[in-house]
């Protein structure tokens, strides 16, 4: 062994980006990506159950689906104010949440990030984690925003329409129509074209800040709770872990809201659009 390598443990430091644990081909699995996948495995196991349901009462564990089930569609329905729209955004918004949230908490589990394999990374043998939070992985939060984000867009293009949805970035039509109205209305037009342009933009910094708002809080509570087990292994720990189990419910509400205020917005005629975008986002940070 080269005498100028070092050896590391997982107490010491945890790198930004998620590292490979094995290869299937040329497809390189991440321990962010193993934890991700029982996530949903254990997802479909729930959902399995939940189709098993013999009895029109629910019973056990369909009564505690059920009940959560009905929770979340009253505070979507809160935001949305239409219990249609409620019904029709619940599918994407709870599988948000409950993914994020059981990702989030999936790093309080014992042997998350100090069971792994000895292995050579950055020319220094470390132990590398076989388990990583999902939610501390930026590839895995900006994938998540991503798809939040593209729902959006597809929920307003079925809701008003393609060439209604694609208006509020590029206002030709009100560019065409202002040509028969006179100079100002023409300026007015070209402003609100402008206006839209930004609005893309806008569209980039939404996928961004949500995915990194997420990463940044869980991976500073997977670094904090390093640091505590490094320096104490019992009673310490404690309170933190708590900490996190709360930051992790905060942070998947904080995500689902805000995309289910996207999707309100992206659903609103032209006409209503800027009249009723703050106070959809105010609903949604005061469910938050």
């Amino acid at each position: 062994m080269n005498k100028d390598r070092g050896i590391k443990t997982a107490f010491v430091s945890i790198p930004l980006a998620a590292e490979p644990i094995f290869e299937i081909g040329h497809f390189t699995v991440t321990n962010s990506m193993l934890n991700a996948y029982i996530a949903v495995g254990f997802f479909i196991l729930v959902a399995i159950i939940a189709s098993r349901r013999k009895s029109l009462v629910p019973k056990g564990i369909h009564n505690i689906i059920e009940t959560v089930i009905e929770f979340a569609l009253l505070e979507i329905e809160k935001v949305t104010q239409d219990k249609k729209n409620a019904r029709k955004f619940l599918p994407l918004i709870a599988t948000i949440f409950f993914f994020v949230l059981v990702s989030n908490w999936m790093g309080q589990i014992p042997g998350t990030g100090s069971i792994g394999i000895w292995g050579y990374m950055h020319e220094e043998l470390e132990l590398i984690p076989l388990l990583r939070p999902a939610t501390a992985d930026l590839n895995m939060t900006l994938a998540i925003a991503f798809v939040a984000i593209l729902s959006t867009h597809l929920a307003g293009m079925k809701s008003q329409g393609i060439f209604n949805h694609f208006s509020k970035f590029f206002n030709l039509k009100g560019i065409w129509l202002s040509l028969k109205k006179g100079p100002m209305a023409i300026i007015v037009a070209v402003v609100e074209f402008f206006i839209g342009l930004i609005e893309i933009i806008g569209e980039f910094a939404k996928t961004l800040s949500l995915s990194l708002r997420l990463f940044g809080n869980i991976f500073a509570g997977e670094v904090l709770m390093t640091v505590m087990l490094s320096l104490m292994s019992y009673i310490i720990p404690i309170p933190f872990i708590f900490l996190e189990l709360l930051v992790g419910i905060i942070q998947a509400t904080v995500f689902a809201m805000l995309t289910l205020a996207f999707m309100v917005v992206a659903t609103m005629s032209h006409g209503n659009h800027e009249e009723e975008h703050s106070e959809t986002h105010k609903q949604a940070e005061a469910h938050a």
